[in-house]
């Protein structure tokens, strides 16, 4: 049996290249899918790629100064950093900042034009029947505030009264914008009672002069458009098509807000073969509300069977009613997945509790950021290279496996690096690079404390095999405990910290699982070949390695037993 056990042990030591072959499959596979996505480098934070920096200000409701709180002003941050994440803006940053002011740090990159563009739109949000809609001026302006979303060409060419979208006709100005919307949930609905779609709640003249009057294609003009009018009322507003025609809209009393929407999610329709489209889900008072208006634009002839998705005073989309929905509903329609995603971010995070105005946007520069990197790059150089003259002044022919073991380790944090920057969101920032830097001394202090091990068993008497297997169980737990440690403390200053000092403690984190992984699967098998190789196995003065330098005992011998008095004549024979 012991045989056996002798036999099993020496089989698992005689293949640590399974242990090799493992994590350089590893790298490759993952090497192989960042060049895949094309993703070949780390998202890069605000401070190092550049962006926008936008302090937004609480402006008081007649009457509701009491309104600008804590609480509120958390939600709305809240609802913001939803908002930006929910167009895959990664390391955008949304804080207070005294009592009534937001700053939103928003990075330079992917969609960051798009979450400048939603965090500026910060009203409230609401569903508004259109009384009236006609073209105004020509193509839009490059500094339209729209949303591409705002309208496309309808899904189906009839809809459930027959009308069809087509161009506009002398008689009529008027563009058919609207999208389908299909009833998700299948429930007979019961419209109740709701706000006149015609009431506007003020001089119905006087609203319609300031229809005639608006021209969406100056830029004043659309902001002022609607300003100050109360969900009550009736109002004007604009909003683009998908050729980016100007729309401008008289508007009737809002029916329901953007409070009353419970969830909206762009899917793909795998069956309809309707492509991308936006499912909306509502909050019980909000069903009922839905339902009730979609009764009552169900009735009617265009454009005064759609809704207008109002935000900010600008009209996002504009879809109109085939039957009375209730519960869910669907808004389909030749939408791209940008648009879907970006309609359904609009939906779920749109209704905020405070109105803002925008007080500055500052452009941040890269430059400072860039040139603090630079330092602390060359920082990390001047570390890692005192570390190496280090490792080859005192372990000499072992600081190749240690220099080896950072290499790889430098590559996995790497490639990992830049696979979960479209994965998670993850960007590089200057304290993030610190962590990095920092685990450059907990990989090397693994290798130290597993070498250490190897030496002390050299120093018993031992040769290097052995030695090898019989510190690594020690050193195994020494690294593990150790690693633990420093993983906890990275994910408790994940947890209680905020914006950049939370990209140190994941840096370090991952670099801390990293150190595992290299020294089981890397560093342990390559000293356990390199034992095998003559320079190390005897010991040569510039392995690290040489018993005599490390001042080893000499080899352990066997004590002969006492012999008993009754053989005495065998020890005088063997004497």
């Amino acid at each position: 049996m012991a045989a056996l056990k002798k036999g099993q042990k020496a089989s698992a030591q005689s293949k640590p290249g399974r242990s090799l072959a493992l994590i350089l499959i590893a790298l490759v596979a993952l090497t192989g899918g960042m060049f895949a996505s094309g993703h070949t480098t780390p998202r890069l934070g605000i401070d190092l790629a550049g962006g926008t920096s936008i302090t937004l200000a609480a402006v008081p409701e007649a009457g509701q100064e009491s309104a600008i709180n804590k609480t509120n002003m958390d939600t709305a941050v809240s609802i913001m950093e939803r908002r930006v994440n929910g167009l895959g803006v990664s390391e955008a940053e949304v804080q207070t900042q005294g009592t009534r002011n937001i700053i939103v740090n928003i990075p330079k990159g992917t969609n960051s034009e798009q979450a400048r563009e939603q965090v500026g739109t910060t009203a409230k949000l609401y569903f508004r029947p259109v009384l009236q809609r006609d073209q105004s001026g020509a193509a839009a302006t490059p500094d339209s505030g729209a949303s591409p979303s705002a309208s496309a060409s309808t899904g189906s060419g009839d809809d459930a009264d027959g009308d069809q979208a087509a161009s506009p006709t002398p008689t009529d100005g008027a563009t058919s914008q609207g999208r389908a919307v299909t009833e998700a949930l299948k429930a007979d609905p019961t419209p109740g009672a709701s706000a006149s779609a015609s009431g506007s709640g003020k001089d119905d003249g006087g609203l319609e002069a300031q229809y005639a009057a608006l021209d969406c294609t100056k830029p004043a003009q659309r902001v002022d458009a609607g300003k100050g009018v109360k969900p009550t009322e009736g109002t004007v507003a604009c909003g683009q098509d998908s050729a980016g025609q100007w729309q401008k809209y008289l508007l009737g009393p809002a029916e329901v807000e953007g409070g009353d929407v419970d969830k909206a999610e762009a899917v793909y329709d795998t069956q309809g073969g309707a492509g991308w489209k936006v499912t909306l889900g509502f909050t019980d008072s909000g069903s009922k509300k839905f339902a009730a208006i979609t009764g009552k634009l169900a009735q009617k002839q265009s454009p005064q069977n759609e809704f207008a998705i109002v935000l900010d005073g600008n009209v996002v989309s504009n879809p109109y009613v085939r039957q009375a929905l209730s519960g869910s509903a669907e808004i389909s329609g030749n939408f791209k997945q940008e648009e879907a995603k970006n309609l359904a971010n609009i939906l779920s995070y749109g209704s905020l509790p405070l109105s803002f105005r925008e007080d500055s946007v500052t452009t941040v520069t890269a430059a400072l950021g860039g040139e603090q990197l630079q330092a602390g790059l060359i920082a990390g150089a001047i570390g890692l290279a005192l570390v190496v003259l280090y490792l080859l002044f005192y372990y000499r022919g072992l600081s190749f496996i240690a220099i080896l073991s950072l290499l790889v380790s430098a590559a996995l944090t790497y490639v990992i690096m830049s696979l979960l920057g479209p994965t998670i969101g993850f960007a590089l920032n200057l304290p993030a690079v610190c962590g990095a830097i920092v685990a450059i001394g907990i990989t090397a202090d693994s290798f130290i404390v597993f070498f250490e091990r190897v030496r002390d068993e050299i120093r018993e008497g031992r040769s290097l095999r052995p030695a090898v297997e019989r510190a690594w169980p020690r050193a195994r737990r020494t690294v593990l405990v150790s690693d633990f440690v420093s993983f906890l403390a990275a994910a408790v200053l994940f947890v209680v910290t905020v914006g950049k000092v939370q990209g140190f403690a994941f840096t370090l984190g991952l670099t801390t699982v990293l150190d595992v992984v290299v020294v089981f699967f890397f560093t342990k098998p390559l000293l356990t070949l390199m034992a095998r190789r003559p320079f190390f196995a005897r010991g040569h003065k510039w392995s690290g390695l040489d018993p005599k330098a490390l001042g080893a005992k000499p080899p352990l011998r066997r004590t002969r037993r006492p012999v008993p008095a009754a053989v005495g004549a065998v020890e005088s024979k063997e004497a």
